[in-house]
């Protein structure tokens, strides 16, 4: 159904309703109108990485690990599962009567917010730091969740717009700050994308002002851009009680029914929350009009057409046995392989087993569950630990040993034991084996959401780099034992892991990998699989220099802007095998580029990718490109174009890729992007251009100038 024939539709429903009944349709649990055969519907449902909160699900590694796949076939393969499963549920729960919340098929996923620094405890939910790598897989994930049938397989939300990355503990009445340049350079593309080319369903907003506006009620970004300059026809909704700080925290309004008018004169259809319960007064009182609560129910109902929900569909046969079948269970496992990103190697990896004859296996996350699965999350019911995984793939002929070694944060196990009471364990176990696994890291009780963490001293934000200090000792103490050590480290951002670079033989940023985590890790380390994951984000050595968490400024924070020489780069991910970029090209006709640049669809690349190892495996063509002349160009350079590729021992391919004409603007002070440089450098390789990947990889990206003869 086009979005033409539902409007008509949800037009003409709406206009049998009284404005108390339409009034009624804006909250989030919207209830029934039997009067005119409108059933009870609740507009909030989760699938970050699965569907969340409603029962069994596939669990998928968390959406920080899926962008370190770098892969957008494979993210939207997992998007269709998504809805697929969702609507599975959907059509069981609706036969039941069921229409609870996290139940229906609107789904308030993608995070496309950028991870802009370290400390923010959400960042693990999102696509990491950079805005084209974000709207690329925001775009990639809305497609295949929306689908493209005849109705809407499910409805995507792009959150939460915008301008926002913490602090958690300050969120809702925090006012961030943003240069127009920073607004549009970094904050505001990947919304963009989900709009003009994922053709998203709804935006939510977030619980902060930007420059003084609350983002649930912003006439620049609801009003001027989102549905003026992009153009959005979809519905808008409130971050979950978000409109009620407007009043009880932002102090910008000074009652519920003027928090309540002000959202929904700017365009906010929906509000999580019951702020809405006050619009009937607030319309009463003359502070909105009956057609701006029209328009809003329209909006919404219109969705609700897109989706099939009056009508018979073609996804109604989908049947409950697709929820966590053997085919979804696998690509989860998959999804993790390919997630996992290799830091350091000094060839221990992978494991010959018939070198080995008993692997230690360490650490509080080694068999946790909790790690696996961080937060908006479902629940799998088929769980492998990093320890069952590799105990598995071990098989009779070694022996596993295991010591949890720590608590995850806490200073000993058992409450009545002494200090660090399973530290001379986690010795005993790294003496008697001859390689240690040592399992570290946080969980969404560490990092996470206000609110959702239990670490309530800095609501789910972490306050340094650092791992817990119990975790810290322990990563010593088995160090000190002489044994060849490889650190698997589960979180969802960015870790000071200096000692271990400099001391462990192995190195694996594990994420939060999904129900299937531990099956992936140990064919990692076993060498069923090479590792393909790349840092979606920058591992910076430490904070010293960077600008305050509350200032919104990008000075100095990601691959972009940084200043100083990070301890893993953004793109960076080792391999098993030797794969590199051996030639690259630009392939559209330069007499064409330079005459219709501005008006062309994109420019055309080229690069060979040669496997020179003897191992098959995956990897990532990374391509970036620096403006030469411009003085608002970025610091360093942009990522412009990816491509993962898999290549047999020996192989060699020639990739051919589109790099978007946006790639050679630029953003000046006052916000405006055009084109302002006649002279590009763009790096083909399989990490960043930077010293710091060429020394961690031996590896030199291919650089291709081009000139234009005018600008």
């Amino acid at each position: 159904m086009n979005r033409i024939d539902a409007k008509k539709r949800a037009t003409e429903l709406v206009s049998k309703m009284t404005v108390e009944e339409r009034a009624t349709q804006l909250r989030y649990n919207s209830p029934a109108i039997k009067r005119v055969d409108v059933p009870a519907y609740n507009w909030w449902n989760e699938a970050l990485h699965g569907v969340a909160r409603a029962g069994t699900a596939t669990s998928f590694p968390q959406a920080i690990a899926l962008a370190a796949a770098f892969n957008e076939e494979l993210l939207y393969e997992i998007a269709q599962v998504i809805a697929i499963e969702g609507r599975a549920k959907y059509n069981a729960y609706s036969k039941e009567e069921d229409r609870d919340i996290y139940k229906g098929l609107t789904f308030w996923t993608p995070n496309v917010n950028i991870f802009r620094d370290p400390r923010w405890g959400r960042g693990h939910e999102t696509y990491g730091e950079d805005p084209f790598l974000t709207g690329c897989l925001g775009v990639t994930f809305i497609k295949g969740l929306q689908g493209n049938g005849e109705y809407m397989k499910a409805a995507a939300c792009a959150k939460h717009f915008a301008v926002h990355s913490g602090p958690e503990a300050l969120r809702h009445e925090f006012d961030a700050i943003v240069s127009e340049k920073d607004l549009r350079e970094t904050y505001l593309p990947a919304f963009e994308a989900c709009v003009k080319e994922g053709n998203v369903e709804a935006v939510m907003g977030a619980y902060n002002r930007t420059n003084g506006e609350p983002c649930c009620a912003s006439k620049k970004l609801m009003v001027d851009i989102l549905r003026g300059e992009w153009e959005f026809e979809g519905h808008y909704i409130s971050d979950c009680w978000a409109i009620r700080d407007f009043h009880e925290h932002h102090m910008v309004t000074s009652t519920p029914e003027e928090s309540a008018a002000l959202a929904l004169r700017m365009g906010c259809d929906l509000n999580c929350g019951n702020t809405y319960l006050h619009i009937l007064k607030a319309f009463q009182e003359g502070l909105v009009t009956e057609e701006e609560i029209t328009g809003a129910a329209i909006r919404l109902f219109t969705t609700r057409f897109l989706l099939g929900l009056f009508d018979e569909t073609e996804y109604d046969k989908i049947g409950y046995e697709k929820v966590e079948c053997r085919e979804h269970q696998d690509l989860a496992i998959e999804a993790a392989l390919e997630s996992i990103v290799l830091l350091k190697n000094d060839g221990i990896l992978p494991l010959k087993k018939e070198l080995i004859r008993t692997i230690g296996v360490i650490g509080p996350n080694a068999d946790s569950r909790a790690a696996l699965i961080g937060n908006y999350h479902g629940t799998s019911s088929v769980n492998k630990t990093l320890l069952e995984g590799i105990r598995e793939e071990a098989g009779d002929s070694i022996n596993v040993i295991y010591s949890q070694g720590c608590h995850l944060f806490q200073d000993r196990v058992e409450h009545l034991g002494e200090r660090q009471d399973r530290l001379s364990e986690a010795r005993i176990v790294a003496k008697n084996s001859d390689v240690v696994v040592i399992c570290l890291g946080l969980d969404e009780t560490l990092e996470g959401e206000e609110g959702d963490t239990g670490n309530s001293y800095a609501s789910g934000d972490k306050e340094d780099l650092l791992l817990p200090k119990v975790q810290r000792e322990l990563l010593q103490e088995v160090l000190k034992v002489g044994k060849p050590v490889i650190l698997c480290n589960m979180t969802g951002s960015a870790i000071d892991l200096s000692l271990a670079q400099e001391k462990a033989a192995a190195v694996l940023q594990v994420w939060y990998p999904g129900a299937g985590g531990g099956s992936a890790v140990a064919s990692i380390l076993f060498g069923k699989q090479s590792p393909s994951g790349k840092l979606p984000i920058t591992f910076y050595k430490d904070l010293e220099g960077m600008p305050a968490f509350e200032d919104y400024s990008m000075r100095a924070r990601t691959y972009r802007y940084i200043e100083k020489t990070p301890l893993y780069p953004f793109g960076y991910g080792l391999s098993y095998s030797d794969i590199r970029v051996s030639a690259a090209s630009i392939t559209t006709d330069p007499v064409e580029l330079n005459h219709t640049i501005k008006g062309m669809d994109g420019i055309k690349v080229e690069a060979i990718m040669t496997n020179n190892g003897s191992v098959d495996a995956s990897d990532v063509l990374q391509i970036y490109v620096k403006d030469l002349e411009s003085e608002f160009a970025v610091k360093n350079f942009n990522l412009c174009g990816f491509k993962k590729v898999f290549l047999k021992a020996g192989e060699e391919k020639k990739i051919s890729l589109t790099i978007p004409t946006s790639a050679l603007t630029i953003v000046d002070n006052s916000g405006m992007r055009y084109l302002d440089s006649r002279r590009f450098c763009f790096y083909f390789g399989t990490s960043q251009p930077d010293e710091r990947s060429h020394e961690l990889t031996k590896k030199e990206c291919i650089q291709v100038e081009l000139r234009l003869s005018e600008v």
